[in-house]
């Protein structure tokens, strides 16, 4: 590989691997959600389910730093499911605040995720 494409590589590399000390989270809500910050939620949360839409309230987070996602049960009049009940725990999000911005955790892997165009305060 050319050098001269390699140091301009590795630099971006470690320009975009901020260091987030997660001691400095706070348990935070959204403030003023509008569209763009609800279309991000949305976003966010369907991409971490691979894509599958999800429902999610247009006031989620504005009194809770907790978002739990909740498994339905599918079915229609052709198909109805073996059982009636979902026994599947719901996933239980986080919302945190870390250096001014809001970010998404997924309680499966601590992952973090930004959710842009959201402005949040410590709950």
């Amino acid at each position: 590989m050319n050098r001269r494409l390699v140091l301009p590589l590795l630099a971006g590399l470690l320009a975009g691997c901020q260091t987030m000390n997660a001691a400095d989270d706070l348990p935070a809500i959204i403030t003023d959600p509008d569209e763009d910050s609800r279309a991000a939620l949305r976003a966010t949360v369907s991409g971490l389910f691979l894509g599958q839409n999800v429902l999610i309230a247009d006031d989620a987070l504005t009194s809770s730093s907790v978002l739990a996602i909740e498994f339905g049960r599918r079915g229609s009049l052709e198909y109805k499911p073996l059982s009636g009940r979902v026994v599947t725990e719901p996933l239980r999000f986080r919302l945190v605040l870390n250096g001014g911005d809001c970010y998404l955790i997924d309680p499966r892997d601590e992952s973090r995720h930004l959710l842009a165009d959201t402005s949040c305060v410590p709950e």
